[in-house]
């Protein structure tokens, strides 16, 4: 699948409602995914669904995710479709009629066949993209990983080959009749913010807050 172009949508990936809101290229697919690291795995075993949330990220046209190399869900998905879902809320959308309500957000939602990363080289490579990609500069800066804590972990991944990105924005929209009506509607903003950090009350005494802390404490 071409990677810029504007991609014509599955019958799966295919929005049915509010379709004007919906996009399929990489770019818009990539921005939603880059904004929020939280993310859902779908995923079905035993023919019974589950959903786990967990972190992702980006890198190039692939969406990575990691955990317990013990993890029920991670060996049952190994080659198995998944759904992976990212959703950022922006706002809350007040109107003059309780069924005209909504929020503004953005959303992401990814099909594709789960793999498994092989190799300690790529492996750590790609967790080191992971803390790389929250805090640059931090990965240099720690412990190395060792094997057992590699061992311990098994990283998945899946090419953004299909999917659907979803945006709502804007201010309510009623009924013409109803603008008529003494209703207060409006938008009541949202965002993520990061807060002032908490140093671990064990840091040793002298040890500065990195950059990369600093920089995300102030949102």
């Amino acid at each position: 699948m071409p990677r810029d172009d504007v991609q014509q949508p599955t019958e799966r990936s295919r929005l049915r409602r509010t379709h004007e809101r919906g996009a399929y290229d990489a770019a818009s697919l990539h921005a939603v995914l880059d904004a929020n690291p939280i993310c859902t795995i779908g995923y079905v075993i035993d023919g019974k669904p589950f959903a786990t949330p967990t972190i992702q990220w980006r890198e190039g046209n692939h969406v990575y995710w990691h955990g317990s190399s013990a993890s029920r869900m991670l060996k049952k998905t190994l080659g198995q479709e998944v759904c992976l879902t990212v959703t950022c809320l922006d706002g809350w959308v007040l109107a003059r009629s309780a069924m005209h309500h909504s929020v503004n957000f953005r959303s992401a939602m990814l099909f594709g066949t789960a793999f498994k990363v092989e190799g300690t080289e790529a492996k750590t490579a790609r967790l080191k993209a992971m803390v790389e990609g929250l805090f640059p500069g931090r990965w240099d800066m720690l412990r190395p990983v060792n094997g057992q804590e590699l061992k311990a972990t098994t990283v998945y991944g899946m090419e953004i080959d299909e999917g659907a990105a979803k945006v709502r924005s804007g201010p309510p929209k009623d009924d013409e009749e109803d603008y008529a009506l003494p209703i207060w509607a409006g938008v009541i903003p949202t965002r993520t913010e990061a807060l002032p950090p908490v140093p671990d009350v064990r840091n040793l005494d002298g040890v500065e807050m990195p950059e990369h802390v600093g920089a995300l404490g102030k949102g």
